[in-house]
């Protein structure tokens, strides 16, 4: 199966299943950490230990040795284990009861909500479940959840036993071997966004500059399909021109001398060397130094905990309505009456 290819790993499927040459390409290029990688690393740590903890293995507390450690994490993990009291691993588990086998995946980033609906991550690591405890259970249906508690999504998707053996020998094993083989066309979309070489893709520079078609016409100049063709691409039209400018400075940041654009550096603000003597300093003037305003919803939240946050200030909470923002039909939030539709009825 394709996790036992480097390069074909369970989480970047989205992309190398849209694109099956990316697989080799990002194989070559050198992994670079960030933060929200760490931060995720050091979150499905903590998950395992106390998964283990409930289940009564021998386990040892790791907080000491997280870098990305803090009282958001210890919630998120708390939430983890009342969810999955059953399962085992480092965060991804799995249960099979009365012919089901679940799949839970646990994401722990903020920036994209994932999905579980045909992700082909879960789809994967269904798949490897199947496998592996299908001669061992009788296994008809399969769910796959992920839980990604700082975005407040619980998302669940099923499948059939017979429907997820046919996407694995007919769509995922031909694809999986172009990938491998480093064969097959390349193609840009969203998947393009953890790909190590997107800023220098021709298909991905060929794909958004389809755009310059329009030479930026004025909106009310173009048709609604060519209105909604430029929305399709929008989001990853920005991405892509961010992409390929912090290529180009991490480039002059190696020595790189491009013939039209230099690095420099860049504006920055004065700051306090240390905090803790400044304010001294000014109370000793006999000046307060410091800020004075309610703590936000999410400190009050850790100060008092959330049973005594809904206790005490329930009723002094409002959520106001949120600024309207385009999205696709495929968004699953309930559309804004327009002021035609409000006043329809009176008409």
């Amino acid at each position: 199966m394709p996790d036992k290819h480097a390069i074909l790993s369970a989480s970047s499927s989205a992309r190398w299943l849209n694109c099956p040459p990316s697989a080799k390409l990002n194989a070559s290029v050198d992994d670079k950490p960030t933060e929200y990688a760490m931060q995720g690393t050091d979150a499905h740590t903590l998950c395992e230990h106390k998964v283990k903890s409930l289940l009564g293995m021998e386990t040892s507390n790791p907080t000491e040795n997280l870098t990305y450690y803090d009282e958001e994490m210890e919630t998120c993990a708390n939430d983890f284990s009342d969810y999955v009291p059953d399962g085992f691993g480092t965060g991804d588990c799995v249960i099979i009861a009365d012919g089901r086998l679940t799949v839970i995946d646990f994401k722990y980033g903020t920036g994209v909500l994932v999905e579980a609906e045909r992700n082909s991550q879960m789809l994967l690591y269904a798949l490897g479940a199947l496998e592996m405890f299908d001669d061992l259970y009788d296994i008809n249906t399969v769910q796959m959840t992920i839980f990604q508690p700082r975005r407040s999504n619980v998302s669940t998707y099923e499948i059939s036993r017979t429907e997820l053996l046919d996407w694995a020998e007919n769509t995922l094993r031909p694809i999986a071997q172009l990938a491998a083989n480093g064969e097959g066309e390349f193609k840009a979309g969203n998947h393009c966004r953890f790909c190590k070489v997107k800023a220098t893709c021709r298909k991905r520079a060929e794909y958004n500059l389809e755009l310059a078609k329009y030479d930026f016409e004025m909106p009310d100049n173009l048709q609604d399909a060519e209105v909604e063709g430029i929305l399709d691409k929008a989001d990853e039209l920005v991405a892509w021109v961010n992409d390929v400018k912090e290529y180009a400075l991490e480039q002059a940041l190696k020595g790189k001398q491009w013939q039209r654009y230099k690095a420099v550096e860049g504006r920055s603000n004065r700051k306090y060397t240390n905090e803790d003597v400044v304010a001294d300093v000014v109370a000793k003037a006999g000046f307060d130094p410091y800020e004075h305003k309610v703590l936000g919803i999410t400190a009050m939240t850790k100060l008092l905990g959330k049973k005594k946050f809904d206790e005490l200030l329930a009723d002094c909470i409002i959520k106001p309505q949120g600024k309207p923002t385009l999205v696709t039909m495929s968004d699953k939030r309930k559309a804004i009456n327009s002021v035609q539709e409000d006043f329809k009825d009176l008409n």
